[in-house]
C-alpha cells in the first residue's frame, strides 16, 4: 500500500525550537537555511546531497514555503546578514 504524505505537515513552528521560525518537521532545519542555499544557486538535489538528512520532498516543501512567504523569509535573511557584518565589524582588528 502506497504511503500519503499530508504536504500541511512538512513545515512546522515551534516557540522553543529556532526561535518559532518555520522548519521542516521533525529537523532543526529551517526554510530560510533552505532558501539561503537556493539562492545560492543550489537546486533540490543539491541540497538533499548537502543535508544528507532530508528528503526532497522535504526541500520542495520549504522552497514551495519560501516562495509563498518570500517577505518573511527574506527579512529573516536580511535579519541574518546584518548579525553577520555586524559581528564580522567587531573583530576586525583595530587600526
Amino acid at each position: 500500500m502506497q504511503t500519503v504524505t499530508d504536504i500541511g505537515t512538512l513545515i512546522v513552528r515551534t516557540p522553543e525550537t529556532l526561535g518559532g521560525r518555520p522548519r521542516l518537521a521533525e529537523t532543526r532545519v529551517s526554510v530560510q537555511r533552505v532558501a539561503a542555499w537556493y539562492k545560492l544557486g543550489l537546486n533540490a538535489e543539491d541540497i538533499v546531497d548537502r543535508m544528507g538528512n532530508l528528503t526532497l520532498a522535504q526541500v520542495y516543501a520549504a522552497l514551495t514555503y519560501y516562495h509563498a512567504n518570500r517577505a518573511e523569509i527574506e527579512s529573516y535573511l536580511a535579519t541574518e546578514k546584518a548579525d553577520y557584518e555586524r559581528l564580522s565589524a567587531a573583530m576586525e582588528p583595530s587600526a
